[in-house]
């Protein structure tokens, strides 16, 4: 079994669009496993006896804080096992924490098996990046980067919809039968089709001496740091408006049943800009392409902050969410870049690099959503001040970067052309 999944299958390589919309597939099972929960979160505490709002919202907070203990594992078993072998586990375990929460009588359980769920999709999540970064590297990885968020924002904008229709359907606990189905599926696909892209000549056998020397160099390379803080802030302000969605619309502006929809619409405007990033990353560059985005974020955030005050924290609908919707182009843009330019200088240890950048973003954007979302009773104030707060951090960070070409730091020269993208 294990030489089955180690081995460089004879079989060629995927084309770009099968490949695009398998790892999309593959990485949107954490975009799933969050945001089909959103619609059940009320019935979820209810039926779980949660003692308040703020902890039921811990049912996508905590999911972060497993997926950065699972990244950190992930990352260097990757690197020394290959990305397929991290990929199945990874899906085991995930199946695992999947179980959990659905046989689960207590918050407490649920909360549980949603960080071994977490630990276990991270697998999926580093490798794939790290498969992606074995492929490309540079503009050429935050283009593909940008045609998979494409495809991925698909998710987050369906499944709040889907998990409503299940819970008409049936309850929230076949919310979770759901994951395995579709976990399978995705699962099945990937090992029908991808190669293994980290042949065993190439793999990093695991050692803690190996790990310490890695770990140092990435926590001590002043690009790499600076772009891993620069999402965590963008971040933890986006997730504090995910783990509240539900309370901000079904609850603040009561639209019941349409919550699914507005979802779904901000949801679409962070596909929108990983399509323009996708089309204008070659020719202008991700420094460039972030700077304006990180600029367009705070003037956003700047007039959303301004809006809710005049209103007393609750302006009418259509502003906020037009205003959002302007708010999130910016963060779509961001997204793919920071991680990208984050990544340029570890393609040597790629793995590694992903589940350190991964782990430490998610180690900063946890607490502050946390700490935003236990300001967040009756209005949106503390989400606007977190956006500009966090959004001007972010900016900081990306200045502190400075403004060298990162691809001078690239240990080995790794970087693909754009006629192989075009393939």
């Amino acid at each position: 079994m294990s030489n089955t999944i180690n081995s460089k299958i004879d079989k060629p390589e995927l084309g770009l669009v099968e490949f695009v919309a398998l790892m999309a597939f593959l990485t949107s099972l954490v975009a799933l496993s969050i945001d089909a929960m959103l619609p059940a979160m009320n019935q979820i505490g209810s039926d779980l006896a949660s003692d308040s709002p703020q902890y039921t919202h811990m049912i996508v907070s905590i999911f972060f804080l497993g997926m950065a203990l699972g990244q950190m594992y992930y990352g260097p078993y990757s690197d020394a096992k290959g990305r397929r072998a991290a990929i199945l586990s990874g899906l085991l375990i995930f199946a695992l924490g999947t179980v959990i929460c659905m046989l689960a009588e207590s918050m407490e359980v649920l909360l549980f098996g949603r960080v071994v769920q977490a630990f276990g999709v991270s697998g999926p999540r580093i490798a794939s990046i790290a498969l992606i970064r074995d492929r490309f590297s540079g503009e050429a990885m935050a283009r593909v980067m940008s045609f998979i968020m494409m495809v991925f924002i698909l998710v987050p904008m369906i499944a709040p919809a889907f998990g409503k229709v299940i819970l008409i359907l049936a309850s929230w606990r076949e919310i979770f039968t759901s994951f395995l189905v579709i976990g399978s599926a995705v699962g099945i696909w990937f090992f029908s089709r991808q190669q293994e892209t980290l042949p065993k000549n190439k793999r990093v056998k695991f050692s803690w001496a190996a790990l310490i020397k890695s770990s140092q160099y990435i926590l001590t390379h002043k690009q790499v740091m600076s772009y891993t803080l620069a999402m965590g802030f963008i971040f933890g302000a986006f997730l504090s408006y995910l783990s509240a969605s539900q309370t901000l619309f079904e609850e603040f502006y009561q639209v019941g049943d349409m919550f699914p929809l507005y979802f779904a619409i901000l949801a679409f405007s962070i596909g929108f800009a990983s399509f323009v990033n996708g089309h204008l990353v070659m020719t202008l560059g991700m420094r460039k392409l972030c700077l304006g985005a990180l600029y367009g974020n705070i003037v956003m955030a700047s007039l959303l902050v301004s809006i809710t005050w005049y209103f007393d924290g609750l302006p009418p609908l259509l502003v906020t969410v037009s205003l959002l919707f302007c708010e999130f182009f910016f963060i779509g843009i961001l997204f793919g870049n920071l991680n990208s330019m984050a990544m340029v200088p570890l393609g040597h240890i790629a793995g590694l690099g992903a589940a350190i950048i991964g782990s430490l973003s998610s180690a900063f954007s946890v607490p502050i959503a946390i700490f935003i979302g236990s300001y967040v009773t009756n209005d949106i104030v503390p989400i606007a001040i977190g956006f500009l707060l966090f959004g001007c951090l972010a900016l900081i960070s990306v200045l502190w970067a400075g403004k060298g070409d990162s691809h001078l730091d690239e240990p080995e020269q790794v970087v693909c052309s754009t006629r192989k993208i075009n393939q």
